[in-house]
C-alpha cells in the first residue's frame, strides 16, 4: 500500500457540475482510473476513506455526487451511524433522489465522468474500471454497456432489482458489455431474491461476457458501508479481496 491524497474536485456535465471526491497515490503519479458508484445515502466520509484505500492500492479515483442536480453533497443530511429502520422519514427524501436517476440521465452522466478522467493527469492512459455499491451496482452496469471501449472491469456489490421486467433492466445490457464482471450479491437481500440471482448470471452467461458472481452467505444488503447497520467486516473484506483481483487483472 502506498500513501493516498483526496481532494474535492468538480466535474463539468451536459446537466451542470458534479462535485465529486478524487483520490490518487500522494506521488502524484498517473495511475490506471477506476469510477466508484455511491449507494443511496451519497457521497460521505465513509465513500471517501473507500476510495482512499482504493488509491493506496494503486489507483486513480473519482467518486462524483450522483445527486449533484439537487445540490453539492451531502444532498441529505445523515448521522455519522445510518440505521434506516430507525429513521424512516429518510427515505422520504432519498427515493426521488434515486428515481432521478433514470438510464438516460446516468449514461449522460457517465459520459462526463470518463471524459474527465481522460483528461486528468492523474489517470493513466487506458481503459477504466468501474464499481458500484447498492443502486451504484445498476449504474456501473449501465456505464460499461455504453461505453465498452472505454471500460474494461466491472464491480458490483449488494446490488437490487437487477432483473425487472421492464425494458430497461439492468441485466438487459449485457448484451452490450465487452468488460469483465464480478458481482458479490448479498444473501440476505430482500431487493435481490435467488430468481434474480440466477436470471441474472444466465444473462451475463447468454451474452458471453467473462464473469463472476457469488452470494455472500449471511450478509445483508450494504453489508460494505461501515457507517450503516448493515455492515458486515468479513464479507466486506472478501468484497475488497475480489475487487483488487478483478482491477489487478484488468488493469495492471
Amino acid at each position: 500500500m502506498t500513501a493516498a491524497q483526496g481532494t474535492s474536485v468538480d466535474v463539468p456535465t451536459q446537466d451542470g457540475t458534479a462535485d465529486a471526491y478524487l483520490a490518487h497515490p500522494a506521488d502524484g503519479r498517473p495511475r490506471p482510473a477506476v469510477l466508484l458508484y455511491q449507494d443511496a445515502f451519497g457521497l460521505r466520509p465513509h465513500l471517501r476513506s473507500m476510495a482512499d484505500r482504493l488509491a493506496g492500492a494503486g489507483y486513480t479515483v473519482l467518486v462524483p455526487n450522483l445527486f449533484y442536480r439537487n445540490g453539492r453533497a451531502p444532498v441529505v443530511e445523515l448521522p455519522e451511524f445510518i440505521d434506516p429502520d430507525a429513521r424512516p422519514q429518510m427515505w422520504e427524501q432519498l427515493f426521488p433522489l434515486m428515481q432521478s436517476l433514470t438510464p438516460e440521465v446516468v449514461q449522460r452522466d457517465a459520459g462526463a465522468y470518463l471524459e474527465w478522467l481522460a483528461g486528468s493527469p492523474l489517470a493513466a492512459d487506458g481503459p477504466v474500471a468501474v464499481t458500484g455499491y447498492c443502486m451504484g451496482a445498476r449504474l456501473a452496469l449501465s456505464t460499461a454497456a455504453a461505453h465498452p471501449d472505454r471500460v474494461a472491469a466491472v464491480a458490483g456489490f449488494h446490488g437490487g432489482h437487477l432483473v425487472t421486467d421492464a425494458p430497461d433492466s439492468p441485466h438487459l445490457t449485457a448484451r452490450h458489455i465487452t468488460a469483465e464482471v464480478y458481482f458479490g450479491h448479498a444473501g440476505q437481500d430482500p431487493s435481490l431474491p435467488e430468481k434474480q440471482v440466477r436470471a441474472f448470471e444466465e444473462a451475463l452467461t447468454a451474452a458471453g461476457v467473462r464473469h463472476r458472481c457469488e452470494v455472500y452467505a449471511g450478509a445483508h444488503h450494504g453489508y460494505t458501508q461501515a457507517d450503516t447497520a448493515a455492515y458486515d467486516r468479513e464479507a466486506d473484506e472478501r468484497h475488497w479481496a475480489a475487487l483488487l483481483d478483478l482491477l489487478g487483472r484488468t488493469l495492471g
